[in-house]
């Protein structure tokens, strides 16, 4: 009898063990999913808002999320009890009990000051041009979207150049910038187009006198050194990795003196530009393109998204004649909807004011999905430094 009483008892244990841990980790399991797919959600709407704000002309204003601490509280009782037999004898049953409490708290901080200044208002730099078209991007969506402009040189002469603005205002600017978009979008379905920066290669000559034994081995590190007995004098050279360029060629099969010229010209542009050469003779040379692009600011992206709405609305550009067919050429950049009421199928959507503002729901090819994937991914790459100006605001729930 007593062996049965401590089996029971080891039983009840082990089962309370099992709750225990199945309550542990089952609320985590949920809980960081559950904040996850929040955060991504608020993200969103906050674009979406903000494109809304650029649409009637009210200022941006973001909150990011700083910090999530939620804490669980599991508790767990059992024991044995005396069965409601009547009468009839004594009865003795086992009884589980378990709890669970979650106390989270969300520190959410305004965007403002000089973080503000740096992820809104600062242009993008190339590097990041690069960074998302190895993600796989489309040419044409990410420079539509990120690009203010583009100024071509007239058969390469910088004296007579043609400003092509990516605003539907700029009737003939944007119909030539569209189609310059086009035409690169054609050379990267051919996988011929090249977006990297230009590896260049400076040598020259110093005399074996003038260089001392410390200073070797400090300059060794960044310098290749190779010694010409004949003169006594050592050969060396510096890999340095310059400007971004965009191309329908190799850069590297250019010969050195060439890639220096490119990079000098690339160099007389902000950070902000990227040097676009598209030369006859390689895949897409039917139509010759020498100019610069210039990058826009996060701020520029939504306005830009904004006025598209309804104050400058994209319309249909067609391709150059000598751009070959393209698989995608959408009249917006992203579509977004204005209404009276929420459209039917949208997933996202926002309320200001007496609209409502959404996603364009699309059939086919998700262009408009992509696009806003691709605007999430920028204002992800804005982060920098949380800022120490701005009040964190402290919510427990």
């Amino acid at each position: 009898m007593a062996m049965r009483l401590v089996a029971k008892r080891l039983l009840v244990g082990a089962v309370g063990l099992c709750a225990i841990g199945c309550a542990s980790s089952i609320p985590l399991d949920r809980g960081v999913l559950a904040y996850d797919r929040a955060t991504a959600a608020i993200i969103s709407r906050e674009l979406l808002l903000n494109i809304a704000r650029a649409r009637q002309n009210l200022p941006m204003h973001f909150t990011a999320i700083s910090n999530i601490t939620a804490t669980y509280k599991l508790s767990f009782s059992g024991g044995f009890g005396p069965a409601l037999t009547g009468d009839r004898g004594f009865l003795v049953v086992p009884f589980l009990g378990a709890g669970r409490e979650e106390s989270p708290t969300v520190s959410i901080v305004p965007m403002q000051g000089e973080e503000f200044t740096q992820r809104l208002l600062t242009p993008f730099q190339e590097q990041k041009v690069t960074m998302l078209l190895e993600q796989g991007y489309d040419v044409d969506a990410l420079l539509r979207m990120m690009a203010a402009e583009i100024r071509l040189a007239r058969e390469g002469n910088w004296e007579e150049v043609d400003i092509c603005a990516n605003r539907p205002s700029d009737r003939d600017g944007y119909a030539a910038f569209r189609r310059v978009m086009a035409h690169l979008s054609s050379i990267q379905d051919r996988h011929a187009l090249r977006i990297e920066p230009l590896v260049l290669r400076y040598n020259w000559t110093l005399p074996a006198s003038s260089v001392a034994p410390d200073a070797f081995q400090l300059l060794s590190r960044d310098f290749s050194f190779a010694y010409d007995p004949k003169t006594a004098a050592y050969e060396v050279s510096k890999r340095i990795t310059g400007r971004v360029i965009v191309a329908n060629y190799d850069p590297a099969t250019l010969p050195e003196a060439e890639r220096i010229r490119l990079n000098d010209e690339a160099e007389l542009g902000p950070s902000n530009e990227i040097l676009v050469d598209i030369r006859s003779g390689y895949p897409g040379g039917e139509y010759p393109l020498h100019g610069q692009l210039r990058l826009r600011s996060f701020h520029e992206v939504l306005a830009f998204l904004g006025r598209g709405i309804e104050e400058e609305p994209e319309y249909e550009v067609p391709p150059d004649p000598r751009t070959p067919t393209i698989s995608e050429n959408p009249v917006h950049t992203m579509e977004i909807i204005e209404a009276d009421r929420l459209p039917p199928s949208t997933d996202l959507s926002v309320l200001l004011g007496s609209h409502y503002y959404a996603l364009q729901s699309q059939s086919g090819y998700q262009w408009n999905r992509k696009a806003f994937s691709l605007l999430y991914q920028l204002f992800q790459m804005t982060v920098s430094a949380p800022a120490q100006a701005g009040p964190a605001i402290t919510i427990a729930k």
